[in-house]
């Protein structure tokens, strides 16, 4: 990934030093409201129409194929932060559904792993770092990436600069395959967004809540974890396809289709706090 790629999460936490307020649960909110608007107005004027053309001239095929092929790079980047964090069952399984679907589902086009039950756990290195002890840091709305915390960010950045889709050349390429990836991520998502466009409620707020209640869930699944995890006798039966997200990378993805993607898993998360940062 390019230099302005990989940075903007940094550059965003940089803008934050004059941002704080006193309310203890949202230190950066001025800041945080004011990017959430942009994004918002980003997304409603750009982003959004181009998905919902982008779907009326798709055929679904084609656009479950482009949903599994980027799933399948997902799954790279989920088995590298598996064996980061000791997870040695997931890991394995990872590379089991990784190798499937490149040799027989064509590339990963066609998700055959799941067909026969290697089912997908999404991981990333924000959940590394917080299960090597780092504490979440405040909330933060990133430019175009959305709900995230400082610990988050760095998971970001990490992603943009060392993730698959990092590794593909020439530039142009690159660039290409994550344009096609947001659009179809927003695509896979205009439903829950329409339905999160009508909440009579602070959207800024709905999304911070829908989005740390979900994290916190993650986090405390990765903590409680041993250091080394070699999984149960037949452990892939307790695992679900988890297609809030379409099976996708979450990346370059504007608050509304962040928003969406966590609200739809909010009621799965735990009110118990994540750890402070220190």
């Amino acid at each position: 990934m390019k230099p302005m790629a990989r940075f903007i999460p940094l550059l965003a936490l940089a803008a934050l030093g004059g941002c704080a307020t006193h309310n203890p649960q949202d230190p950066l909110e001025p800041y945080n409201r004011a990017m959430f608007t942009i994004n918002d107005k980003v997304d409603k004027a750009v982003l959004k129409p181009v998905a919902t053309g982008y779907k009326a001239v798709t055929p679904t095929p084609i656009r479950h194929g482009v949903t599994n092929f980027f799933g399948n790079f997902g799954d790279v980047w989920s088995m590298t932060n598996d064996f980061l964090q000791g997870n040695v069952h997931d890991g394995l399984s990872t590379f089991m559904r990784v190798g499937v679907n490149s040799v027989f589902g064509l590339f990963g086009t066609l998700d055959i792993a799941t067909e026969m039950g290697i089912y997908k756990h999404p991981n990333d290195f924000g959940l590394t770092l917080a299960r090597w002890g780092v504490g979440s840091g405040p909330y933060v709305v990133l430019p175009f990436y959305g709900p995230s915390t400082v610990r988050d960010a760095a998971g970001t950045g990490v992603f943009l600069a060392y993730g698959p889709t990092a590794q593909i050349s020439p530039p142009s390429a690159s660039y290409g395959a994550l344009a096609l990836n947001l659009v179809n991520t927003r695509a896979n998502l205009l439903s829950a967004s329409n339905l999160f466009d009508q909440i009579a409620l602070d959207p800024y707020v709905f999304t911070r809540s829908a989005y740390e209640q979900r994290r916190k869930s993650q986090v405390e699944e990765v903590r409680d974890r041993p250091i080394i995890d070699l999984g149960e006798p037949n452990p892939l039966a307790k695992y679900s396809y988890d297609d809030a997200n379409g099976g996708l990378m979450s990346f370059a993805s504007p608050t509304p289709t962040a928003a969406a993607s966590a609200a739809n898993s909010a009621a799965k998360a735990d009110a118990k706090p994540d750890a402070p940062s220190h």
